[in-house]
């Protein structure tokens, strides 16, 4: 999948699969150095929407792969991440988005809790962890002017953070079996195991 002969060629930096509710469907979407995302649908092999945040894309996740996609969340080079709501695409705007400057220096990874799709932690590259927690809006879609179907975007609010190192914290992951669960590494040559609790609770 590259651009059509012409096309100015970019570094795509994350990919992240998505949309996989049944055998058929296939969406992969993709950032790059110049802050285009890109969704790309594999069962048409076609280009499904595309924006542009202005700034690098670190990470792009959505919140789960195998359902009807729900939401995404992009982060980027100067410390800003954003969410789009994916259920509704209107034929001009695109997705609904919220975005939140969340560090003072690159957001390297998002990483959704796997037990709960509404919390996502990022790393940044000060080494510092943020847990998120996106709140829905009271009604995802609502009309424009035009009677067309176009996305509400929700809210999103820090639950926690902590500075784990002096060096950017550049690869996450949470556990499937234990909620709370998360491995990092960072540039300081250290692995952390952690744990994050009380999340039954928020």
């Amino acid at each position: 999948m590259e651009p059509v002969q012409g096309e100015s060629k970019r570094d795509c930096w994350t990919v992240a699969f998505g949309n996989a509710y049944t055998q058929e469907e296939r969406v992969v979407c993709a950032g790059y150095d110049n802050g285009d995302i890109k969704l790309f649908d594999l069962k048409t092999m076609s280009l499904r929407w595309e924006t542009n945040i202005k700034n690098g894309v670190c990470s792009v996740e959505f919140d789960r792969k195998d359902v009807n996609m729900n939401k995404l969340v992009a982060t980027s080079l100067e410390g800003k991440f954003h969410v789009f709501d994916m259920r509704t695409q209107h034929p001009t705007k695109g997705f609904a988005s919220v975005s939140e400057k969340a560090h003072k220096s690159t957001i390297w990874q998002v990483r959704h809790l796997p037990q709960n799709r509404d919390i996502f932690m990022t790393s940044g590259g000060a080494g510092s962890l943020h847990l998120w927690k996106y709140e829905y809006p009271a009604q995802r879609s609502k009309k424009d002017s035009e009677g067309a179907e176009m996305g509400v975007a929700g809210s999103v609010s820090l639950l926690q953070n902590v500075t784990l190192s002096t060096q950017p914290i550049s690869s996450l992951d949470w556990s499937p079996d234990k909620k709370g669960l998360c491995v990092c590494g960072a540039f300081d040559q250290t692995v952390r195991v952690l744990i994050v609790t009380k999340l039954n609770k928020v």
